[in-house]
């Protein structure tokens, strides 16, 4: 039973963290960027693509609605506008009769500009990059705008995958530590590797908080 219970925990171990690897390394590189406020190509200026819609069919009650049911209600609209994406809020401007959207995929980002008396749209969409894009995806899953996030279906998937990632690397780092338990030729180079890790993280900690 022991050798078997290793064996599946080896392999698991193996193949789980091959699978994971990629979105390990996506969150890896975009802490890079994160961290130092830097992303490869942001300073270049790119010009927005701008177009417009006209005819758009908008809920009757849109200025009523807030939080996640105007997103909803939005949806439909940005359809017709050919605008698809993550609706990251939306600012309302009573005013002028006008909603401004922020719709943003990883890599690009577009202003939707709602005119609600005219029922036409300015549409302003910029590239940013697969750089920006790792970025993105690093942030957009985080808890702001709770209200209204999550509310593109594809970013809910990676919301999923992120949560399954994170699980993954869990069970990686036991089984990684059972792993290395039952070999004893690697236990004292093991427990010096795993004190000089935890005396540096207890190190870093105790200088951030005195």
């Amino acid at each position: 039973m022991g050798k078997r219970f290793y064996l599946v925990t080896r392999d698991l171990h193996l193949y789980l963290g091959l699978f994971i690897s990629p979105f390990v390394l996506v969150f890896a590189i975009s802490v890079f960027f994160l961290v130092h406020s830097w992303i490869p190509g942001a300073a270049k200026s790119r010009a927005p693509n701008t177009r417009a819609a006209a005819g758009l069919q908008l809920p009757p009650n849109l200025e009523q609605l807030s939080g996640r049911d105007r997103v909803n209600a939005l949806r439909g609209v940005l359809d017709q506008a050919g605008v698809k994406g993550e609706v990251t809020f939306i600012r309302y401007i009573p005013k002028e009769h006008r909603l401004v959207v922020p719709v943003t995929v990883p890599g690009r980002e577009t202003t939707v500009d709602i005119n609600l008396d005219t029922r036409m749209a300015t549409i302003e969409e910029r590239s940013t990059g697969v750089w920006d894009a790792v970025v993105v995806l690093h942030k957009l899953p985080g808890p702001h705008g709770g209200d209204i996030r999550m509310n593109w279906v594809y970013l809910r998937i990676w919301r999923w995958l992120a949560d399954a990632t994170v699980l993954l690397v869990l069970f990686s780092s036991i089984s990684g530590i059972y792993l290395w338990a039952v070999l004893r030729a690697e236990r004292r180079i093991g427990l010096a590797l795993c004190a000089a890790g935890t005396f540096s993280f207890l190190g870093i900690v105790y200088a951030l908080c005195h």
